[in-house]
């Protein structure tokens, strides 16, 4: 696109809803993405991921000129990093894609160019980006404004929380974190906190650790009250009359691209002083083996009381209610496990969200839940509450689709 003001380098699920807002503002988009289909499909005004109103966005966008996509950056004044950032072994966070994207777009940058990191990243990565464009690129030495804003969007309601979520803003110096807030101020309702680029990093990585030692209290709960036969979503809702006390809902472990992951980063970094947090992260994935191994034992209670092995649909496999993202989903992950255990039952795999799933053979909801003996509520996806309550289905509601 000629003559971009923005280059959105990732057109994922942050990184396309940023750029169709900003694009929907009257700002000219230039977004990249490594992956063609990706590419072509957005040129058309189309989508790749599922997430209300954006399809619309993104469309309008399009049409009227003010987005486009590529496999490669083009010059600009404001850079955008929004890449993934996966982890190597042992759970150490790999900033290579953060890199690459910086490498990618080192020789289009000039004096007074904003660059943003919104991937989350470990503690240090903005002012090791900083090192590595000055390296490559010294005569831009204070010529330059770099700085550190994270997303903290919930999927299913990105356009909305895009807008009107408060934004921390961190530079590596004020300068740069006046720019950067200057820039969000043109499309951010909510407020824009500033700071620096260490502090914006290691905030994002705080908030989601904390849901996830949040969750992993419910989660622990609930295998307490699966041990005493206690019903886990009466006593949480009985205990959160209390006035100073709000427990969170348990599920079948903790999935997604944050808080999944997130806390991993402050582990790897800060072994000796983060053990509540690796604590909690063992406790949510130990959840969703503890929910494999849960179903394992019903088909074969099944088995011996019917004398017949058991039709079973496993219900949902995106890491949250109502979208379609699988990323760290720990439905996914109870799924394959108990697969891989199968003895000759017949499995129905639900997933509303998405048509075709390239492991898993996907059958309707409603289909699966009338044939099946029993079922396996994975996600609480709104489809499934719409289902009637039959007695005589064995029913593992690890979601609360029934509570």
């Amino acid at each position: 696109m000629d003559n971009a003001e923005v280059i959105m380098i990732g057109l994922g699920y942050i990184g396309l809803p940023t750029a169709a807002l900003i694009a929907q503002g009257g700002t000219r988009v230039h977004g990249v993405d490594i992956n063609q289909k990706v590419v072509d499909t957005i040129n058309r005004g189309e989508i790749h991921i599922v997430e209300p109103s954006l399809e619309d966005s993104v469309a309008n966008a399009v049409k009227k000129g003010f987005l486009r996509a590529s496999t490669k950056p083009a010059p600009g004044n404001t850079y955008l990093i929004v890449v993934p950032t996966p982890f190597k072994d042992k759970n150490e966070p790999d900033i290579s894609f953060v890199e690459a994207a910086t490498k990618a777009v080192i020789p289009f940058l000039k004096e007074g160019d904003l660059y943003i990191i919104e991937s989350t990243s470990p503690v240090g990565t903005t002012d090791k980006m900083k090192e590595l464009i000055f390296q490559e690129r010294p005569d831009l030495i204070n010529k330059l404004f770099l700085a550190y804003c994270p997303e903290r969007v919930l999927p299913g309601n990105v356009m909305h929380e895009l807008v009107h979520n408060d934004r921390v803003i961190g530079g590596i110096d004020d300068k740069s974190t006046k720019k950067a807030i200057a820039f969000y101020s043109k499309y951010v309702k909510g407020e824009l906190h500033a700071t620096n680029a260490k502090t914006a990093e290691m905030c994002k990585l705080v908030e989601n650790s904390s849901r996830d030692v949040q969750i992993a209290f419910a989660n622990e709960l609930s295998l307490i009250c699966d041990k005493a036969d206690i019903n886990v979503w009466e006593l949480i809702n009985l205990a959160n009359k209390h006035p100073r006390v709000n427990i969170l809902q348990p599920g079948s472990g903790v999935g997604g691209h944050c808080i999944a992951v997130d806390p991993y980063f402050l582990v790897s970094d800060y072994p000796m002083e983060s053990k509540i947090i690796s604590t909690a992260r063992q406790v949510n994935n130990y959840k969703s083996f503890w929910c494999a191994e849960k179903v394992q034992h019903t088909k074969l209670k099944f088995e011996l009381d019917h004398g017949r092995k058991a039709k079973i649909a496993l219900m949902g496999l995106a890491f949250k209610p109502d979208i379609d993202d699988l990323r760290e989903s720990p439905a996914k992950y109870i799924a394959q496990r108990v697969l891989q255990n199968a003895n000759n039952e017949e499995y129905y795999i639900v997933e509303p969200n998405i048509k075709e799933h390239n492991i898993f053979k996907l059958t309707d909801y409603k289909s699966a839940y009338k044939n099946a003996d029993i079922i396996v509520f994975l996600v609480a996806h709104k489809e499934f509450k719409s289902l009637e309550k039959i007695k005589s289905k064995v029913i593992l509601d690890f979601a609360g689709v029934f509570k």
